[in-house]
C-alpha cells in the first residue's frame, strides 16, 4: 500500500510526550518520535489482540525470536541462536542494565560526546564514574573518533564501553574499519562493549550499518548489543527492545543485574515487534524515501537560509545536529528558538561535551511541519 506520510494526526491531548510538555502554539522537533502514523499491519495485530479482550501476564514469543533471528541473518548476515536474545523493556534499560554489571566492583564508564542523555547518568545510576571522550569534530562539520584519545581516557579503572551507532545526535554510521579499531582497544584493554544500535535501520543512500558483534568471535564475545523495533517503526512507546549476548557467561550477569528491577516486555510491545519485523518492511521502505527527502531539503534550508547556522547531513536517523555558535544568538539557542520561533529543539549542552551552542531536530515529521519550523526559525534569526 501507498503511505501518506505528509498527514499529520492530532497527537495532542494522547498523553504524547513530544506534544504535551509545551504550550500549544509550540512546534515539537525535539523528543525523538516520528510524527508518522505506525505501519497498517502493526495496527491491526494490536487490534486484533485488543479485540480479544484479556491483557494477562504475557510470555515470549518463540515466533519473534525466531523472527529477529532471520532478520538479522538477512541484514547483517549475523546468525544468532534464539537463547542469544535477551528481551528488555527499552534500550535505556538495556544500557543501564549493562552499567549495573558493574555495580559491585566499581569503576568506570567510557563513552564518546555529545551523545544521547541517557547515556550520561548510566553510570550514576550504577554507582560507577563516567569517563567521557569527546569526539573529534571536523573543519566540514563532521565528526570522526580520534583513536589515541579513546585509548588515553582508559584507565585501569574502565569497565564498560557504550558505544551509539548509529549516533545520535550527530548522526555518523560508524565504518568497519572504525568500528574495528575501537573494538580493538576495548579487547586490548579488556573493557566489555555495550553497543546502542536502536537507530540501525535508519540508515540514508549509500550507508551501510555494521554491528559490532559481527566483526569477529573475540568482539562478539566481548559484547551487548541492544536493538529495538522502536525508533525504526515509531512504536517507541510500547517498550520493546532485545539485547543479543552471545557469551553465555556474559548473558547470566546481564540478567542477574536486572533480576528483580526490570520486568518482562509488556504483551503489546511482543506484539507490535512481531508484525513490525514481519510485516513493516514496504512501510519503511517508504519512510526511509520521505525521511531522505526531508533530510535533504533541511539540509538546503540550513545552508541557504539560517543565517550562522551550519549543520552536516545525517548520514542516519531523522536527528539534525545544528550548530548555531555563529548566529549571533546571546544565550542559549534552545531557549531563542523556543520563545522567538515557538520551535521546541533539544538544547545541546544536555548531550555532553561538545554540545555547547548547538540544538537536536527531529525531522521525523510531515514535510510542511518542517517547513514551517524552519521559516519561523528563520524569521527569529533575521528579527532578532
Amino acid at each position: 500500500m501507498k503511505y501518506d506520510f505528509d498527514f499529520l494526526p492530532d497527537r495532542q491531548h494522547t498523553e504524547s510526550v513530544k506534544w504535551g510538555v509545551f504550550d500549544k502554539d509550540v512546534l515539537p522537533m525535539w523528543v525523538a518520535d516520528m510524527d508518522f502514523r505506525s505501519p497498517e499491519p502493526i495496527i491491526r495485530a494490536l487490534q486484533e489482540r485488543v479485540s480479544h479482550g484479556v491483557f494477562g501476564y504475557a510470555m515470549e514469543m518463540p515466533e519473534l525470536r525466531e523472527t529477529i533471528q532471520k532478520h538479522l541473518a538477512e541484514s547483517y548476515h549475523w546468525s544468532v541462536s534464539p537463547e542469544e536474545i535477551v528481551f528488555v523493556p527499552g534500550v535505556v534499560k538495556g544500557f543501564n542494565l549493562a552499567s549495573h554489571m558493574f555495580s559491585a566492583q566499581g569503576g568506570g564508564v567510557l563513552m564518546q560526546t555529545p551523545v544521547y542523555f541517557p547515556f550520561l547518568s548510566a553510570p550514576a545510576n550504577a554507582g560507577l564514574e563516567r569517563q567521557e571522550m569527546e569526539l573529534t569534530r571536523m573543519q566540514d562539520g563532521s565528526y570522526c573518533v580520534d583513536y589515541d584519545r579513546f585509548e588515553e581516557t582508559i584507565t585501569d579503572q574502565t569497565r564498560l564501553f557504550i558505544l551509539c551507532n548509529p549516533h545520535n545526535p550527530v548522526g555518523r554510521v560508524f565504518r568497519k574499519e572504525e568500528l574495528e579499531r575501537m573494538a580493538e582497544i576495548c579487547l586490548r584493554h579488556n573493557v566489555m562493549i555495550c553497543s546502542d544500535e536502536i537507530h540501525c535501520e535508519l540508515l540514508f543512500s549509500g550507508q551501510q550499518h555494521h554491528p559490532i558483534a559481527t566483526l569477529s568471535p573475540e568482539v562478539a564475545q566481548n559484547t551487548i548489543t541492544l536493538m529495538a523495533p522502536s525508533k525504526t517503526y515509531n512504536i517507541a512507546g510500547l517498550d520493546c527492545s532485545f539485547a543479543v549476548i552471545q557469551n553465555p557467561e556474559l548473558r547470566k550477569q546481564y540478567k542477574a543485574a536486572g533480576q528483580g528491577l526490570t520486568g518482562h516486555v509488556n504483551l503489546m510491545g511482543l506484539v507490535a515487534a512481531l508484525a513490525a519485523y514481519q510485516s513493516g518492511q514496504e512501510w519503511l521502505e517508504q519512510a526511509l524515501v520521505y525521511l531522505e527527502a526531508n533530510r535533504d531539503y533541511l539540509y538546503r534550508t540550513v545552508r541557504d537560509e539560517l543565517p550562522g547556522i551550519h549543520m552536516t547531513s545525517p548520514e542516519g536517523t531523522y536527528l539534525a545536529w545544528l550548530d548555531c555558535r555563529e548566529a549571533g544568538i546571546e544565550g542559549n539557542p534552545q531557549k531563542f528558538f523556543l520563545d522567538k520561533a515557538r520551535v521546541a529543539l533539544n538544547e545541546g549542552a544536555t548531550f555532553g561535551k561538545g554540545g555547547e551552542g548547538f540544538v537536536r531536530l527531529n525531522f521525523g515529521c510531515p514535510r510542511p511541519m518542517l517547513e514551517e519550523a524552519l521559516n519561523r526559525m528563520k524569521s527569529a534569526l533575521l528579527n532578532s
